[in-house]
């Protein structure tokens, strides 16, 4: 039966929860709170950063009041659909707190309901509710389903409800306690309902003066009590030998991404080392003409636009898989991606509809690529759509390597050091500036041919840069 009270704090209190930033993605760490309780804001305000598999973002609120509690600390990650600050909306009205939601009770295991669809949120859109019911176990009506979905999550759906006499935890965490040598029957679990997490037992194996984290509560929480909220994830040191690092955010996704696309896609890398005395010649010229005034000229300028001719001459590579219906998408756009190393990992954004773009634009669209990537701050959406991608590893004096594609695309062009060699030259050696191409691609899409094809134009056009003029 629902009072007046409860109606009256429904109104006055209103929970903002953590919105899916990018397509698909289900979770996120708060790296920054901007306010705190007791804190004024308005709608459109930046109240958190947050950090997901694909980037940096901020978050706005979408309403107006007085901050009236965080619901995690930073350093948390959260669930998309979890409420993360709560705001009064209408302070000064009372003392009424916001109404703590009414502890789950064991009910009979219903008949089946059909999948709901996905909810709309904040940006995009959130996961899909799931339609699978588990009996609740007597005596831990709260706990236990919260545990069984996050272990049933863990094995994407198919996971086994866990024995009453068994510790609830993850099977990863399992096996590091294995690995460590601890029985989880002597670890005190701090997550979500009574799970053992990573820290858990790092905290066991290697025990440090802190304050002992609190028991699983017996009791119901009074109205207005904070949840209590998962420990953030931290780096922690076993003995001297080791070092654990969670994995998560941005290095995340990248794992993930990568071996997808090296078990998925057949890749085949091609190499071709050209001398590039002439691009170089270019290069400095370019730094001294008025036109290219106020936007960075660099080598990599130049073998963007070798690239992109090289996918107008031939445009049967800028291409993708469509394993769903069988069937090989040509792109008539070329969105080229940009490898960047950041401090959170490595990032591939795409400069949309590259092929449209002058050489000034092209230096000007990758400056603000690297310099927003450098800054932590590309959108999801700047890194969504890529066709092809280019990777310079010679910014660390490497001579080549074999790129891994980025997942959907058809290529990726890795850049080495360039380095004065000696050189046949018109019949002498010379010392001359010469690199090496590396060329990644999806056997599926292209074959062999094709794939020497636009590796030996890139190489032909910065040999010879006027061919950017003959060929374009």
């Amino acid at each position: 039966m629902t009072t007046m009270t409860d109606t009256s704090n429904a109104a006055r209190f209103r929970e903002f929860k953590m919105p899916d930033v990018g397509e698909g993605l289900t979770e996120a760490e708060i790296l920054k709170w901007y306010v705190q309780p007791g804190d004024t804001v308005t709608d459109g305000q930046v109240v958190c950063e947050v950090e997901t598999a694909k980037a940096a973002v901020e978050l706005p609120i979408p309403f107006d009041g007085v901050v009236h509690e965080l619901r995690f600390p930073e350093g948390t990650t959260v669930d998309v659909g979890q409420v993360i600050i709560a705001v009064d909306v209408a302070p000064g009205s009372g003392d009424a707190a916001p109404a703590a939601e009414p502890a789950p009770v064991a009910q009979p295991e219903p008949e089946p309901e059909a999948p709901k669809g996905r909810q709309p949120v904040l940006v995009g859109y959130g996961v899909s509710e799931s339609s699978t019911k588990r009996r609740a176990r007597k005596g831990t009506a709260a706990a236990v389903p919260a545990a069984a979905a996050a272990i049933q999550g863990e094995m994407n759906g198919h996971g086994a409800v866990v024995p009453e006499s068994r510790p609830l935890a993850k099977p990863p965490v399992r096996k590091l306690a294995k690995d460590l040598g601890i029985d989880l029957a002597t670890v005190v679990p701090t997550g979500e309902g009574g799970i053992i997490t990573r820290e858990d037992v790092h905290a066991a194996a290697t025990p440090v003066p802190a304050q002992a984290p609190a028991p699983i509560a017996a009791a119901p929480v009074a109205a207005g009590a904070a949840p209590e909220t998962p420990a953030p994830a931290v780096v922690t040191t076993v003995g001297a030998r080791e070092t654990r690092i969670p994995v998560k955010g941005v290095r995340k996704a990248i794992a993930q991404a990568m071996v997808g696309s090296a078990f998925t896609a057949p890749h085949v890398t091609e190499f071709v080392t050209v001398d590039v005395t002439r691009t170089m010649k270019l290069v400095a010229e370019l730094k001294e003409d008025k036109d290219m005034a106020g936007v960075r000229v660099n080598p990599l300028l130049i073998i963007a636009k070798a690239l992109l001719v090289a996918i107008k001459r031939n445009p049967e590579v800028n291409a993708a898989w469509d394993e769903a219906n069988q069937e090989i998408v040509q792109k008539h756009y070329v969105n080229l991606g940009i490898a960047a190393a950041t401090p959170r990992g490595l990032i591939v954004p795409n400069i949309k509809d590259a092929h449209e773009q002058t050489l000034p634009q092209l230096a000007a669209s990758l400056g603000e690529l690297v310099s927003t990537a450098r800054e932590g701050k590309t959108s999801p959406a700047a890194m969504a759509g890529g066709t092809v991608t280019i990777t310079n590893v010679g910014v660390f004096g490497v001579d080549t390597g074999t790129p891994i594609l980025n997942p959907g695309e058809s290529a990726i062009l890795a850049v080495g050091a360039i380095k004065l060699q000696p050189w046949v030259h018109k019949g002498k050696v010379k010392p001359r500036q010469v690199t090496t191409l590396a060329l990644s691609f999806d056997h599926r899409l292209v074959d062999g041919e094709l794939g020497s094809k636009v590796l030996a134009d890139v190489a032909a056009i910065l040999e010879q840069p006027k061919r950017l003029i003959t060929w374009a």
